[in-house]
């Protein structure tokens, strides 16, 4: 499994744009083939962080340079976020403990 791990802080004029943009790419990675999920969080000081699980790296790298994805990022940079850090990982190891 591949984790991408993307830490961020928004921009305050932002704007509405950002959440239409979010709202497509979240259409078009649950789509994506080896796609599992994705969850979203932010702190109490404001950071955000979304990880995102694919099942192999190639299908990772295929979001990441999906053609709506990369323009999607361009304008992260430029208009939305203020920092950000992105990290794709490898699982070295997965164990659950289910609820009784």
């Amino acid at each position: 499994m591949i984790l991408t791990v993307f830490r961020n802080r928004l921009r305050p004029d932002a704007g509405d744009e950002y959440g239409t943009t979010l709202a497509r790419m979240l259409e078009i990675v649950s789509k994506m083939p080896g796609y599992i999920q994705h969850k979203v969080y932010t702190a109490a000081d404001g950071e955000r962080c979304t990880i995102v699980e694919f099942d192999t790296e190639e299908h990772q790298r295929a979001w990441a340079t999906h053609s709506e994805h990369v323009e999607a990022k361009r304008k992260g940079r430029e208009d939305f976020y203020s920092e950000y850090r992105l990290q794709v990982c490898t699982v070295v190891r997965d164990s659950r403990f289910p609820k009784a």
